[in-house]
């Protein structure tokens, strides 16, 4: 795990609340569109990147999706998340880990909203490809967000590669293919807004995920 990327968001999420951070929503209504377009079973593996406060996982289980996975750079946010969830956090799988190094779960969905355009280095955008490529299963689906052309170029103090969907699919050429793409425009808790690119890709081989 990277300790300074660790590092870092640790102290953000210590020193800033929700309403501090310009990403957080209440409910990330486009994932969760994208998601149920997609008619999963409920019983397959999901994981969400870069987790963190996320509602995603629990809406995920409200819908009855029963393996959970959530992983996060900070162990301080993952932690907010289980005691916000309660006693139905034991129901999710935490890791604390960085992305482009942790040992993985294979899943049929791998969620990720606003971690690879941080991955501004084309090393880290190699390795995370390569991550998603061997954790998620043949016919299995990535679900990435990260911010549009005309987003914000900074995030958290941080450089961020801000991508179209067609440069986003890109990356992931090799392994995946477009199934479906979509912009959103995020209302941040300060009243600001952010564009953001979706894409909904679909593992080569196998039937389903």
């Amino acid at each position: 795990m990277s300790v300074v990327r660790s590092s870092h968001w640790d102290s953000v999420y210590a020193e800033k609340g929700e309403a501090q951070t310009s990403w957080f929503s209440p409910r990330l209504d486009e994932s969760l569109r994208l998601i149920d377009a997609l008619d999963l079973p409920r019983d397959v593996p999901v994981l969400d990147v870069g987790g963190g406060r996320s509602t995603l996982a629990d809406d995920l289980l409200l819908d009855g999706y029963s393996d959970v996975s959530v992983l996060d750079l900070s162990s301080v946010a993952l932690n907010e998340t289980r005691q916000r969830l309660g006693a139905k956090a034991e129901a999710v799988h935490w890791i604390v880990g960085d992305v482009v190094t942790a040992d993985l779960p294979s899943v049929g969905l791998w969620h990720d909203r606003a971690v690879l355009h941080f991955l501004v280095d084309a090393g880290d955008r190699v390795r995370y490809v390569a991550a998603a490529s061997r954790v998620v299963k043949p016919g299995g689906y990535l679900v990435v967000g990260v911010f549009a052309a005309d987003g914000p170029e900074r995030c958290s103090g941080l450089p961020v590669a801000r991508y179209d969907a067609p440069a986003l699919a890109g990356l992931f050429k090799d392994s995946f293919e477009l199934i479906a793409d979509s912009r959103d425009v995020h209302r941040t808790p300060s009243g600001g807004s952010q564009a953001f690119t979706y894409v909904v890709l679909r593992r080569h081989g196998g039937e389903n995920a």
